[in-house]
């Protein structure tokens, strides 16, 4: 089968974790992507968490390899003139060139719009910043942590109450989100140049997309400016909306509107006496009286465990979910029925698992192409590829432009 993008070339220059997220999906999806280093490697290259396993796969870097497999890597001296030609030979044979560059970086290299439209009049150049081109904070370095869940509101608006303690993000939650955005973007603009065959300029940052994932409190928020933050447990407007543990000390989630749903929750946790309880009787009491149902329900939901009242919810139809840790996830028989963790293999490392990308095609090549690139794996190729000659290649590593 054909991968939709299996005729597009992609040159990144970028590191750590968003704009590379976005190369990664863009290699799933079929396209050569090649990935410029500096010499000394992109930094996020053994930086993350190891496998708490035994072998050789208790020092592969999977945590790199999600973000940059199928990748090319060539290791450039990007300060050096020859280093820019070898990234405007690489472009111009390119559709898209991506990077995360701030603007003085681009200007310093020769990588900015208007030096690669001279090179490739139809490239698609596109940018991920933390906060953006324009504006008081044009350019400011951010990372997930800071740009997309602080400058964003998401960190206050998880905390409860005024003075709840802030809460630390999961890795790279932000960067992903935002490498999906960067992605739509780059595809969009790919699909405008080939019409109209003119270089087109594209961008997101961290913290837009983070105000994006949040556009349905800001609908009104941007309205009446009110502070929005993470109900406690007792203040949820509705007992079905909410959050519970079970007997073995493990979570579940309801999300239910209460008219239809309340005798059936009733019945369900073995509590049919509320639907007829007088103070209960319309949401606005069992509101006001949230401080005494979450307690008891907690206490009837602690009589068996997760996956025994799993099976009762489902027969009683009510809108649930488990609270599952990240193992119990990389097991769940859903994943595993809609290829969430795919397999790839290493010569080295053997078999081991990926993450997909969240889209599947029904006649189309869609995932996973291989292991990411150890640092320059690919130099002396895609130096050939772009026209230089054995002789030429030669030069430029004695000279320390590539590595």
């Amino acid at each position: 089968m054909a991968a939709p993008l299996d005729d597009i070339t992609v040159v990144e220059i970028d590191n750590w974790m968003a704009a590379p997220s976005a190369g990664a999906i863009l290699a799933d999806l079929g396209a050569n992507v090649i990935k410029i280093e500096p010499l000394a490697g992109d930094p996020m290259r053994a930086n993350g968490r190891k496998a708490k396993v035994d072998g050789p796969a208790a020092n592969y870097d999977f945590q790199f390899d999600v973000d940059n497999r199928g990748k090319q890597s060539i290791m450039v001296d990007l300060a050096s003139d020859a280093g820019a030609d070898i990234v405007h030979a690489l472009c111009k044979r390119a559709n898209i060139f991506m990077c995360n560059l701030l603007k003085e970086r681009q200007q310093k290299f020769a990588l900015d719009p208007q030096t690669l439209f001279q090179i490739h009049p139809g490239l698609v150049h596109a940018t991920l910043t933390g906060y953006g081109t324009s504006g008081p904070d044009a350019w400011r370095p951010g990372y997930d942590v800071t740009a997309f869940f602080g400058r964003s509101g998401l960190y206050d608006a998880m905390r409860e109450g005024e003075h709840g303690e802030v809460p630390m993000a999961r890795p790279a939650q932000g960067d992903h989100s935002t490498g999906l955005a960067f992605t739509s973007a780059i595809l969009a603009a790919l699909r405008l140049a080939e019409r109209t065959g003119e270089g087109q300029i594209v961008e997101t940052s961290l913290y837009e997309t983070a105000v994006w994932t949040q556009a349905s409190d800001y609908a009104t928020t941007a309205v009446d400016k009110a502070p929005v933050r993470q109900r406690a447990r007792d203040q949820m407007l509705l007992p079905t909306a909410n959050r519970y543990p079970c007997g073995d000390g493990k979570w579940v989630v309801f999300n239910m509107p209460e008219v239809s749903a309340w005798p059936k929750f009733c019945k369900a946790i073995g509590r049919e006496d509320w639907i007829s309880d007088d103070r209960l009787k319309e949401p606005r009491d069992r509101y006001r009286l949230m401080h005494e149902l979450v307690p008891a329900i907690d206490e009837a939901l602690a009589k068996k465990s997760r996956d025994e009242w799993g099976k009762i919810f489902d027969e009683a139809g009510l809108i649930w979910g488990p609270v599952l840790a990240l193992h119990e996830v990389a097991s769940d028989p859903q994943a595993e029925a809609i290829g969430l963790f795919p397999t790839l293999h290493d010569e080295e490392v053997g078999d081991y698992r990926t993450v997909s990308i969240p889209m599947r095609f029904a006649t189309a090549d869609v995932g996973p192409k291989g292991r990411s690139p150890k640092p320059g794996e690919h130099t002396s190729r895609l130096l050939r590829n772009a026209g230089f000659d054995d002789e030429a290649i030669a030069t430029l590593y004695k000279r320390g432009v590539v590595a």
